[in-house]
């Protein structure tokens, strides 16, 4: 029986997907003539107003016993609107919501959603069909060169290849305070490795003075940390990259500062100004005290970590100024901002930062960390207005990572297509373009690890730093991670590669998965494989922009399109067991395993590919 309602299938919704504000939505119901319809609504919602209801008007017959209802909605504002359907029929009224596939389910239950943003969006085509490179910088690599300036309470490691310090100190804290020595000049003489990856887009995490090897805790916005390098070296890797097709985002922590900071300065590192030592610091208005100077408000609790109020007059001109932090090194060469936490970040803040972005480099981008659908999210009781065309670029991409890795561990690949399916249809085509796709990043298990080692369950530090995948794990692990860089580098947006991730680095989460990059001990035929996905990539026009279509969800594969001038398909079998799956069309292999005869591609165990409509 053909679905009631599908709004995945252009013959009941057209166009698919987010919309820009003014364009005419075509929804069509395939109604059983059987039962008698005589009536049918679109009842459509969006936050702060009213429920609007709309008659459909009956459309003509479907064949088969069907008939077709239809009605052309036009939404008129930036905004996300939420949809369903009530039918009066000859045995009462029946209520339409929406299944996880799309389709329609008759009773009350989930509504559609349907998102129009501004019509003048417009998100960088630098970075569309990219790659994206993330580099957590004390870890990446080590120049060597002297440096000046460095605080004396760093603790240095006297090898390269030691693991990071986890452990307490005697009074119980974790410091965050050891260091390997990685720098920009050593990104800098790494540029042409990246580069032989294909990388398009270097992501940095923070590079601004910090006490902390993390450096989420700014001490000074103006200043590149000292065992980093220098303002010179930072130009200088700026443009290096540049000169080779390759642009670097920086990472903002706005919502917070450290409190060793020189806006802070509760310890006393800094001149005697900060809002901790006196209420008439020039920083004061930047936080909230209860009980000045102790009892202040702070980022989750961490006290190292004081939270800053964004829209503070004299904080707004320190970032979003004309003179300030965004468009300073937006002058000096970077590519644009990754913005730390942006729930924490208000809608005026977000907004007054893209502008002053934009208005620097009409180029640059603004993209945010977001964990869910950043189409809907809720942060603090507030629905985000994250992806209408006044805030970001485009986000993390959260939800296809764990999509993959639930796929790949799981092996239920319809809810695989429809976590992909349903940011494809939530997100405007600027931002889906431009999705930072990645499977680890610093926050999260490094990838080897999730797919071929044991479970963490929440299990401590000290259980963490024990572990090492056996060869059997690890054999598997890297299976598994090329099956998920198939998917990764095929699925719309950018994939973003995790230093060392690439190589073959094992890991838990923090600290664990911020371990040094092991040069010289790398997996080459794992580095050898991300380079071959790069040079596919580049040679694929349709994973820049084209539509994404599912072909096949079946327990252990899933098939998808991406659609253009030359069509692409993906293909992953996940099971132990040989499948053969049929094309739409013949194809030739560009890059994985399986054999082709006419339009029947046979998958071996645990392999995938890519192949290019013949």
């Amino acid at each position: 029986m053909p679905p009631l309602f599908n709004s995945r299938d252009s013959a009941y919704r057209a166009p698919f997907g987010a919309v820009p504000v003014g364009t005419a939505v075509l929804l069509r119901l395939r109604l059983p003539r059987e039962w008698g319809c005589h009536a049918a609504t679109l009842t459509v919602e969006r936050d702060g107003c009213p429920p609007e209801q709309q008659g459909m008007f009956w459309a003509g017959m479907a064949g088969d016993g069907h008939e077709w209802w239809d009605i052309h909605y036009t939404p008129a504002e930036p905004a996300v609107y939420y949809y369903a359907f009530r039918l009066e029929t000859r045995t009462g009224t029946v209520p339409l919501s929406r299944r996880p596939d799309g389709t329609a389910a008759t009773g009350d239950g989930c509504r559609w959603q349907l998102t129009a943003y501004r019509a003048d969006f417009r998100t960088p085509d630098w970075l569309a069909g990219g790659i994206m490179y993330q580099i957590f910088p004390d870890r990446f690599a080590c120049s060597g060169c002297p440096k000046e300036g460095i605080p004396t309470d760093r603790v240095m490691h006297p090898r390269w290849e030691e693991a990071p310090a986890w452990e307490p100190d005697a009074q119980g804290r974790v410091c965050n305070n050891d260091y390997f020595g990685g720098d920009l000049r050593g990104i800098t003489q790494k540029l042409d490795y990246l580069a032989s990856l294909g990388v398009t887009c270097l992501y940095l995490n923070p590079i601004f003075e910090a006490h902390s090897n993390h450096r989420y805790d700014t001490a000074d916005y103006t200043r590149v940390d000292p065992l980093l390098g220098t303002e010179q070296d930072l130009t200088d890797l700026l443009t290096a990259a540049r000169d080779r097709g390759i642009r670097v985002l920086l990472d903002g922590v706005f919502s917070h500062t450290g409190a060793d900071s020189v806006y802070f300065n509760r310890d006393g590192r800094y001149p005697p100004e900060g809002a901790y030592n006196t209420p008439a610091s020039p920083y004061a208005d930047w936080y909230r005290f209860k009980n000045w100077p102790r009892d202040y408000a702070c980022w989750w609790g961490f006290v190292t970590l004081p939270e800053v109020e964004e829209t503070a007059p004299g904080f707004m001109e320190h970032i979003n100024g004309e003179q300030g932090v965004v468009a300073t090194r937006l002058r000096q060469g970077a590519g644009g901002w990754r913005l730390d936490v942006a729930d924490e970040l208000p809608d005026g803040f977000l907004e007054a930062l893209r502008r002053r972005a934009k208005a620097t480099d009409p180029e640059a981008l603004v993209l945010g960390e977001v964990w869910e659908d950043a189409s809907h999210k809720e942060s603090y009781g507030h629905r985000r207005r994250y992806l209408l065309g006044d805030q970001l670029d485009s986000v993390m991409n959260y939800p296809f990572r764990e999509a993959i890795w639930r796929f790949l561990l799981e092996g239920n690949a319809r809810d695989f297509t429809d976590r992909v399916m349903t940011i494809a249809e939530n997100y405007p085509a600027p931002v889906l373009r431009l999705l930072m796709n990645h499977i680890g990043t610093h926050d999260t298990e490094r990838a080897l690890t999730l797919l071929g080692g044991e479970p963490a369950n929440n299990r401590d530090r000290r259980w963490q730093a024990a572990q090492k995948l056996t060869p059997e794990q690890r054999a598997r692990g890297l299976a598994r991670l090329r099956l998920a860089t198939l998917l990764q580098y095929a699925l719309p947006g950018v994939p973003c590669i995790y230093y060392g991730d690439e190589a073959g680095l094992e890991g838990y989460r923090d600290p664990f998965n911020r371990g040094t990059y092991p040069w010289g001990r790398e997996d080459t035929d794992l580095v050898d494989w991300y380079r071959r996905l790069g040079q596919c990539r580049r040679q694929c026009p349709a994973l820049a922009e084209g539509a994404i279509t599912p072909l096949m969800a079946d327990q252990d594969v899933v098939c998808f399109a991406r659609e253009g001038e030359r069509r692409l398909f993906c293909a992953v079998n996940r099971g132990d067991k040989p499948q053969e799956l049929t094309l739409p069309h013949p194809g030739r292999i560009l890059v994985g395993d399986g054999h082709v005869t006419g339009t029947t591609l046979t998958l071996p165990p645990l392999s995938g590919a890519w192949l290019e409509e013949a």
